[in-house]
């Protein structure tokens, strides 16, 4: 089941130039948490897991196999539809659980149901929303300015977040997204 999330499409009430699956968002997601988490341990002494900043990202929205991915202007627009959506979601995630042989499921519940350190939850959020950024920067590559007004409001919510290390990826990784691939080199 946990497969299916290459089916589920991301961002869609927004014009996209290409199709984003919630599989490869959670890849994206893990490869960013990953990092963050190398940037806290090396530059500003934390002693966070990277390892497992990856394995909880690649879980984070499993529960939008069963859900799909509820826009974010629908899901936080009322504080009612906000609770009853994240009700939802722990639903999805115990009847992703129960579909695991029992001696599996404490194995995996931590990983769907998030229970990890805080300051390591708030690296996992940081790296969904530098994904979302990523996504951003890409469709307005493509000439998409679709997504111009999320790009503000992802950076914004970023900056807001005041974590050293999202503050030094922004300011050092992100403007490479905006290169070509010969610009790289």
């Amino acid at each position: 089941m946990i497969l299916r999330m290459r089916y589920i499409n991301r961002w869609g009430l927004m014009r996209n130039t290409r199709n984003e699956s919630l599989s490869e968002h959670s890849l994206d997601v893990a490869i960013l948490a990953h990092a963050l988490c190398i940037l806290r341990n090396k530059h500003y002494g934390g002693t966070l897991n990277p390892e497992k900043a990856a394995v909880l990202a690649l879980f984070h929205d499993a529960s939008e196999i069963i859900t799909g991915d509820l826009p974010t202007p629908v899901k936080y627009n009322n504080p009612q539809i906000h609770t009853a959506y994240k009700d939802l979601e722990g639903i999805a995630k115990d009847n992703l659980l129960s579909l695991l042989p029992e001696d599996l499921r404490g194995e995996y519940a931590p990983l769907l149901h998030e229970e990890a350190d805080p300051y390591l939850l708030q690296i996992l959020k940081a790296a969904d929303k530098l994904s979302a950024l990523v996504k951003c920067l890409e469709e307005e590559k493509a000439g998409n300015t679709e997504f111009s007004k999320a790009k503000l409001a992802q950076t914004k919510a970023l900056e807001e977040m005041n974590l050293p290390e999202v503050n030094e990826f922004l300011k050092d990784y992100i403007p490479s997204f905006e290169l070509t691939l010969d610009e790289q080199n």
